[in-house]
């Protein structure tokens, strides 16, 4: 049987830049086994015509609308048809990269690979990769709750075109982006130039410990394709908040009654999921030998156990909640209450 496919997907608002970086990709990595799923919205593909794609490189146009609009249809029926011709030899490829449309909200496309039983079996999900063009952000969030839902999804951010924007716009944009989600990795990048390592093969789905809150940037050195890591400023907490609807919420305590943190979660989802984007976990569970692995996307979640916890090794539950609107003490207090120590 062959290994389940790496599915990279790839977001970010209209121009961000998602072609750019995929042809910086396919210029430097031409023998990559790769299939492309590209969307465009309206009845002709510009973008995979755009796309410089090697022999080994298989690329699905999708039009007549975003993939977050047919999801059950065309997108779907996409997905299985690649998964025939891998299994028939036709196609060869082990890794997706599905491209959204700058218009994508990523959360149905997110929920195919939760729901769909095939594709939870032969597909492997790797990490949302949002674009966010630094020029024009600013705007597109004030008026297109959808960039804020790109964000809120992303695993990894690529900050493009920074290099129109002086040292105050890039921070103002760092700053927001941020509040809207603390968990993701923000790197700088400049005309698609950003090694493939960044981007793929994050095993972003693939939980065992992870870093909650990102406290920093990277720069992306073009020469050498290194990263330099850059901190930030202490005086960000300390700025007044964005009006921004979605934001990043962490909750931490530490071992937890299963009955009562399931409670919990289940609870969280039936009231509030329509408004939770993202939300990740790994929870320590009280005589549990293993990680609990929490993550969902809206109302569809999936629970997991993952390495097993070492000997000494502090047993910590941390839980991350991208969402809009959503009452952060009431769910704090209730996490905080699934605590193993309130049982006894």
């Amino acid at each position: 049987m062959q290994d389940a496919v790496s599915v990279t997907l790839l977001t970010g608002f209209l121009g961000a830049g998602k072609t750019t970086l995929l042809n910086y990709f396919l210029a430097h990595h031409g023998d990559a086994s790769v299939a492309i799923l590209e969307n465009e919205f309206g009845a002709v593909n510009i973008d995979g015509a755009l796309l410089a794609a090697g022999e080994n490189v298989n690329i699905v146009e999708l039009s007549n609308g975003c993939v977050c609009c047919s999801v059950r249809g065309e997108f779907s029926a996409a997905l299985h048809a690649l998964l025939d011709q891998r299994a028939w030899g036709d196609m060869h490829f082990d890794r997706l990269i599905v491209e959204t449309t700058g218009l994508a909200d990523p959360a149905p496309v997110l929920q195919t690979f939760f729901v769909d039983e095939r594709l939870r079996e032969e597909m492997r999900l790797d990490a949302v990769i949002t674009l966010v063009d630094c020029h024009h952000i600013q705007r597109q969030l004030d008026e297109y709750p959808v960039a804020a839902a790109q964000i809120g999804f992303a695993d990894r951010i690529l900050l493009t075109k920074a290099d129109l924007c002086d040292e105050q716009q890039q921070a103002e944009v760092r700053e927001r982006i941020h509040r809207i989600n603390r968990k993701a990795s923000l790197f700088h990048v400049t005309q698609g130039i950003c090694p493939a390592e960044l981007w793929l093969d994050i095993n972003a789905f693939t939980l065992s410990d992870t870093h909650f809150i990102s406290t920093g940037y990277y720069q992306v050195c073009p020469g050498a394709g290194s990263t330099n890591f850059v901190p930030f400023q202490a005086a960000l907490s300390q700025k007044p908040a964005w009006n921004d609807a979605i934001q990043a919420h962490v909750f931490e305590a530490g071992e937890l009654d299963l009955h009562r943190v399931g409670a919990f979660m289940e609870r969280c989802i039936e009231q509030y999921g329509n408004d939770m984007l993202r939300y990740k976990g790994v929870l320590a569970i009280a005589d549990g030998a293993q990680r609990l692995i929490v993550q969902g996307v809206h109302k569809v979640a999936g629970f997991d156990y993952g390495a097993p916890w070492s000997d000494g090794e502090e047993r910590r539950s941390r839980l991350v909640i991208i969402g809009r609107d959503l009452p952060v003490n009431a769910l704090r207090e209730g996490f905080m209450k699934a605590s193993a120590s309130l049982c006894l």
